[in-house]
């Protein structure tokens, strides 16, 4: 696979490609305000965490979800990197199909490759700002860039429907 020409790099949650984005949308009756907040949930639920998930759902700030998704208890590593990028999924799947505006906004990125372009994540994002010439080739990437991954496989599924 050669790599892509070109890229939409996204950071910080004023993009509505972030985790933290605030928008609404449902799943299976529970209200998210942004995808953190459905992914931190999945994950407590994913963990039988239902003091954590509770709390999640109450909280209104992605900050707070992130810090109560890390105190979800029992907690498994494997079973998290085997089940986290469906749970990611399932949310982003959600949130930009119960939203119009923010479903153009991800179609109008046919053609490339989304990244989170996160110095600071190596997970989800590669580990690279946007402004660091290695951001341009994948193969420099110090980080997995998850979250780009699954938006861009959303984005090419939604065309293709």
């Amino acid at each position: 696979m050669t790599a892509p020409s070109t890229f939409t790099f996204f950071f910080t949650e004023a993009s509505p490609f972030s985790q933290w984005y605030p928008c609404r949308f449902e799943v299976d009756g529970h209200v998210f305000n942004c995808a953190e907040q459905y992914m931190m949930h999945g994950k407590a639920k994913l963990f039988g965490d239902a003091s954590s998930a509770e709390k999640i759902l109450a909280a209104t700030h992605p900050r707070q979800h992130k810090a109560l998704g890390r105190s979800v208890t029992p907690f498994d590593d494997k079973i998290w990197k085997r089940e986290r990028e469906a749970i990611v999924m399932a949310g982003s799947r959600a949130k930009f199909t119960q939203n119009e505006d923010l479903r153009a906004t991800l179609l109008a990125t046919a053609g490339t490759t989304l990244v989170e372009a996160s110095p600071y994540d190596r997970i989800w994002g590669i580990g690279l700002g946007a402004n660091d010439p290695r951001a341009q080739d994948p193969a420099k990437w110090r980080g997995q860039n998850l979250l780009g991954q699954i938006l861009t496989r959303l984005r090419d599924e939604l065309l293709a429907a």
